[in-house]
């Protein structure tokens, strides 16, 4: 049985670009034959949204990418996910303080900032496009699919299981 590599994608509300960053990467990880190796899920800091689908502009630019987050519903992150998560991955400073400030000491070291792994980004922090137009929500994939293929490179090289 394969020990599968749990990510957890985490933005505010859940609805834009955690669940972007999900379907992104589960995408990437279908192309490249590796999702056997993975869990994938997407939560929020905060529970406005909780169980909504995500935003329809988030949903129609991943579409216009092959991309399909229809199956998504909003969730707030819980403390078990500090437990069963090996990676919980931030969308920007905020809410990787918020993150920081819900995590038990023992488990710090899972949370990382998305654009850290696409180092080569002048970015630090995906931009919330929710209060933007559609150039927001396509900046986010472009942002997304960077920092997803950096980060899939980076745990094939720490975790020699994956293929």
């Amino acid at each position: 049985m394969i020990e599968k590599v749990r990510i957890l994608f985490v933005c505010m509300g859940n609805i834009c670009r955690s669940p972007t960053a999900e379907g992104v990467f589960t995408s990437l990880l279908q192309a490249e034959g590796l999702s056997e190796f993975f869990e994938v899920d997407s939560a929020g800091t905060h529970a406005y949204h909780e169980g909504e689908p995500p935003d329809s502009r988030a949903g129609s630019a991943a579409h216009k990418r092959g991309i399909d987050l229809g199956h998504q519903r909003a969730r707030r992150v819980n403390l078990d996910d500090f437990e069963s998560f090996d990676y919980i991955v931030a969308m920007d400073r905020s809410n990787l303080e918020d993150l920081a400030g819900l995590c038990a000491p023992e488990h710090q070291t899972k949370l990382r900032l998305f654009l850290e792994f696409a180092s080569d980004l002048p970015e630090t922090d995906v931009p919330d496009p929710y209060y933007g137009g559609p150039q927001g929500f396509e900046r986010v994939l472009d942002l997304i699919e960077l920092a997803s293929r950096a980060m899939i490179a980076e745990l094939r090289k720490q975790h020699r299981s994956i293929a």
